[in-house]
């Protein structure tokens, strides 16, 4: 099985992916107007992370993430300008 990586911002998820890079892509959703992550990243609540699980069967089953990642805001710029490259 593959694993399966949610994305989250203010303590929603707003997307996911099956490999990292592809999760990261996903903070396009919250996208600030003026393209400030660094601010955005910072700003209280905010809280960028991904879970990893073991499969999406294990996130439907609702299993405690193997792994949680924090997100910077260089890492959400670096996905995204790979996205439209």
């Amino acid at each position: 099985m593959t694993a399966f990586l949610e994305a989250f911002w203010q303590g929603e998820g707003i997307g996911d992916g099956g490999d990292l890079e592809e999760a990261l892509q996903s903070y396009v959703a919250v996208k600030p107007d003026d393209d400030d992550w660094e601010t955005a990243c910072a700003a209280p609540g905010a809280e960028p992370r991904i879970e990893r699980f073991a499969s999406f069967d294990a996130y439907l089953d609702n299993e405690d993430a193997l792994e949680v990642i924090p997100v910077t805001a260089q890492m959400i710029m670096s996905a995204l300008a790979q996205q439209s490259a």
